[in-house]
């Protein structure tokens, strides 16, 4: 007889899930009403599908399997319903401890739609909660898509053919190809899923006053003033016509499909037009209206409400509290925002949490010339948020970058992983409101939802390529660069002016900024000087003079893009009353032609405006910061991309278990009030990653003279019974000791300090190196963050520091410890030898791993790490246990719950 499997400590919720045709289901644990639902489900499949599952046609069987479930209390069930009918059945049944026989059966209807890739993520992670470790199925060989979804979930699939049947093993574990996997499908399908938002072919206007007042009249004179390609239309009550369009009473009423519906009645209205939405299959929705989660409770109430008919319906809807959205293709030229601005087409993605930011962005686009593709207005985010939008931008061709202004994280570390594969293929720039108090206040009383930490949202931008900005005109201002200009191959920037203090100060700020001015050679100093006269600088910047010619101008600019010596150059043009500015700027534009390989950013001054049309090839700045800040975010971003994380990182199942079993005897066990555990309680905790410290804790003097024989003077000793704070301040380490008396010494000294007899200590070797401090702290919305900084008293006095997000891959690691204030000490400064940065990484690795293994884990400090020529030594650890909520890593797959 099998073993039982352990029931889970918490019935998994249900959850609302996307199928690839973009509709809406629902995964949840069977329950004792849907056993004529499932009968239902098994009498209404094809008897190949039957045979398929039970190897036989035989309807019998499958009856006396349904009654089976029945009666079967170990057996994990999940079903799939959709409008309300069961359509699918996974389950898992004991077979030996740790592993379960899974089976599948889907409705004919369903089949091909992903139902069963979603059904195994979900028994998956349910079954890991139970401890099973591993899923066995004896599948027909001819059963050619179910075989798929096992190999294609990306989990570690096994298989052995027999005969007629093919035998698969698969491990639950959700390993990195298995969520790479999923995230796919995912996007997959949130494309399918928001086409009618983002390229509506119809759309209909509900709450269009008569007069003309109001929100949703606005919203019809945007659609028709923006040259709408679709069809359109509006319904009323009573009028028969709003803005010169016939009207109709209800969205069913509708003589032809609609892609789209734009709501913008009174809040006490929207759940009946919704639901008369869904009466007309309109597949989405976006909600102007106000008055919802931002109101407090009853707007939440409403709201949930609202996302309840939503997901039950098949309707994605974006807001409430909106400004509406736009989409600016050629092919379907709509505007449905309250927002004046209409940016010109092209492929900027935009989506806002804020419609105020969103106002001002659109402005901004439209005045820089910033070619937009979409721009949605979150809102309050009941359903559509931006890793939908980030899933289904991913591979859009007509999407070539995305901008995000946000005011929360709904799932971090989801965003994380989509912000990290968008990027990967297209910039992604972001603002992040809500960092300080006061716009943390401003930020939960505008939308309703929680800010970020700002050191998380830091350590994700930076691990994920994310462009960060701080703000609109920043991110417009950066778009533009990225959208006119190829990446820059580096950091050096070529200053070309014909006024000599203009140059002075773009050099400053480009220091500021990260960037560097290098000395051009003597080649190529003599190479421009050729073009110059009197007292003209040939350096870097480089000075023509008030007086240059354009063709002189047009030939230093060429040089300069022609050269390896520098990644950019930046022209900053004065008009003066002795040259010829305009002729100046075509003919810089001209030699640009020849040179399409390198970014050329140019400031006009002076009173001198390009043309109407702009310059080909030429990106134009206001004013030299912020052409030097664009450049600046393009370069990291150039560095990033030529750096990517192709290590994955490996999970090591068995030591996980190990490791969150001890953290959770530890936790009621030998910690404090706070939860800080003991130097020898932390060791044995750290020790399977390899952060254990240096030595020996033992206790008493006559076994720490013993181990410091047998490390060998001079040695270390320290209290390591429990956290004590200020230790070295309270002479409870002692350092450099040099004889079995001096040890002897210490630890009396330390027993009169506690009050205390047998006091524990950690007994070390004397260590040298570069001091390093790791630590990990967890955020509520993020998760656990990894850090690495100098240590010491240098990691609070210098604050030179990075923060990194589980997994930790080698590639983020070295990133993090080359970006540290103090890397030319770890390289080798001034003839000292390199110190041991493959080890130090290993080390931020593990740190890593520990922190992502063991949800227990609220603190560690490893302060001071030594590293050294030839190895890294922890010399002092910490580590605090806690009931750590666990962010909802966004697998397996789920749209976002209603809050």
């Amino acid at each position: 007889m099998p073993m039982p499997m352990p029931a889970p400590a918490v019935e998994p919720a249900p959850a609302d899930v996307l199928l690839r045709d973009g509709t809406i289901a629902v995964i949840r644990p069977l329950a004792p009403a849907d056993l004529p639902g499932l009968l239902e489900l098994h009498e209404g499949v094809s008897d190949d599908s039957l045979r398929l599952r039970f190897f036989s046609p035989s309807r019998y069987a499958a009856t006396k399997y349904v009654e089976h479930l029945r009666d079967a209390p170990d057996t994990r069930s999940l079903v799939l319903e959709r409008d309300g009918r069961i359509c699918a059945l996974a389950t898992a049944e004991p077979v030996e401890p740790g592993a379960a026989e899974v089976a599948f059966l889907v409705a004919d209807d369903l089949q091909g739609l992903g139902v069963g890739s979603l059904l195994l993520e979900h028994l998956a992670a349910a079954c890991r909660e139970c401890g099973v470790r591993r899923f066995v199925a004896e599948v027909l060989w001819e059963n050619r898509a179910m075989l798929a979804v096992f190999i294609d979930a990306g989990f570690a699939v096994v298989r052995h053919n027999d005969g007629a049947t093919v035998a698969v093993e698969m491990d639950t574990v959700a390993s990195a190809e298995a969520v790479a996997a999923a995230d796919h499908r995912e996007c997959q399908a949130e494309a399918r899923s928001l086409r009618p938002l983002l390229y509506p072919r119809s759309v209909a206007v509900v709450g269009a006053r008569a007069d003309g007042s109001g929100l949703g009249a606005a919203i019809v004179r945007s659609v028709v003033a923006g040259g709408y390609t679709g069809g359109l239309h509006v319904v009323h009550s009573r009028a028969r016509e709003i803005e010169g369009i016939l009207a109709v009473r209800r969205l069913s009423d509708l003589p032809a499909p609609v892609d789209l519906v734009v709501i913008a009645v009174p809040p006490g209205r929207v759940l009946a037009v919704l639901e008369d939405a869904a009466d007309a299959a309109i597949p989405a929705a976006v909600i102007v209206t106000s008055g919802f989660s931002e109101m407090g409770e009853e707007g939440a109430r409403l709201q949930r409400r609202i996302l309840a008919l939503a997901r039950r319906r098949s309707i994605r809807v974006v807001g409430p509290n909106c400004l509406g959205l736009m989409s600016l293709d050629p092919e379907v030229r709509l505007n449905a925002t309250l927002g004046g601005s209409v940016p010109p087409p092209g492929g900027l993605a935009v989506a806002s949490q804020s419609g105020g930011v969103g106002v001002v962005l659109a402005d901004t686009a439209q005045e820089l010339g910033v070619g937009v593709a979409s721009f949605v207005s979150l809102g309050d985010k009941v359903d559509v948020s931006s890793n939908d939008l980030l899933a289904a931008w991913r591979d859009d061709p007509r999407v070539t970058a995305a901008a995000l202004y946000l005011d929360s994280f709904g799932n971090a570390p989801k965003f994380a992983r989509f912000a990290r594969r968008f990027a990967e293929r297209k910039p992604l720039l972001a603002v992040v409101g809500g960092r300080s108090s006061g716009g943390r206040r401003a930020g939960a009383s505008h939308t309703a939802a929680p800010a970020s930490s700002a050191i998380a949202v830091d350590a994700l931008f930076a691990q994920a390529g994310v462009i960060g900005c701080e703000g609109a005109d920043d991110m417009a201002e950066t778009a533009l660069l990225l959208a006119e200009q190829p990446l820059p191959r580096g950091r050096r920037i070529a200053v070309l002016t014909n006024a000599g203090g203009t140059g002075v100060l773009a050099a400053d700020a480009a220091d500021a900024w990260g960037l560097a001015v290098p000395e051009l050679s003597d080649r190529l100093r003599a190479r421009v000087a050729r073009h110059l006269t009197g007292t003209a600088g040939v350096g870097n910047p480089v000075d023509t003079g008030a007086t240059v010619s354009a063709r002189d101008l047009a030939a230093v600019a060429g040089l300069l893009l022609a050269s390896d010596e520098v990644d950019a150059v930046l022209v900053l043009l004065v008009a003066t009353g002795a040259n010829d500015a305009v002729a100046g700027l075509h003919a810089v534009a001209a030699v640009r032609a020849r040179h399409p390989d390198k970014p050329l950013v140019l400031v006009p001054m002076g009173g001198l405006r390009p043309p109407a049309g702009g310059l080909p090839g030429v990106t134009t700045y206001r004013n030299h910061t912020a052409a030097l800040r664009a450049l600046s975010r393009a370069a990291r971003y150039a560095e990033w991309r030529d750096h990517p994380a192709t290590d994955a990182v490996a999970v090591d199942r068995d030591r996980a278990e190990d490791a969150r079993v001890a953290a959770a005897a530890l936790m009621g066990a030998a910690t404090d009030e706070h939860g800080w555990l003991s130097v020898a309680d932390a060791t044995g905790l750290l020790a399977a990653y390899g952060l254990d410290p240096l030595g020996e804790v033992v206790t008493g003097a006559e076994a720490a003279v013993e181990v410091a024989g047998w490390f060998g003077y001079p040695v270390a000793v320290k209290v390591a019974g429990r956290a004590v704070p200020r230790k070295s301040e309270r002479g409870l380490v002692k350092v450099g000791l040099s004889s079995p008396e001096e040890v002897a010494a210490a630890i009396a000294g330390f027993e009169r300090e506690l009050g205390e007899t047998a006091v524990p200590v950690l007994v070390q070797s004397v260590a040298s190196g570069v001091e390093i401090a790791l630590g990990v702290v967890r955020d509520t919305r993020f998760g656990p963050l990894v850090m690495v900084a100098a240590g010491g008293v240098a990691v609070e006095v210098w604050q030179d520091r990075t923060f990194l997000l589980p997994p930790v891959a080698r590639s983020d690691a070295l990133r993090a410890v080359r970006s540290l204030r103090i890397w030319p000490l770890l390289e080798g400064y001034r003839g000292s030898p390199p110190a041991d940065v493959d080890g130090l990484v290993d080390l931020l690795v593990e740190l890593g791993a520990l922190a992502e293994d063991v949800p227990q884990i609220a603190d560690v400090d490893l302060n001071p790490v030594l590293v050294g020529p030839e190895s890294c030594a922890v010399v002092d650890v910490k580590v605090r246990l806690d009931r750590c909520a666990i962010p909802d890593p966004g697998i397996p797959r789920r749209l976002r719950p209603g809050s």
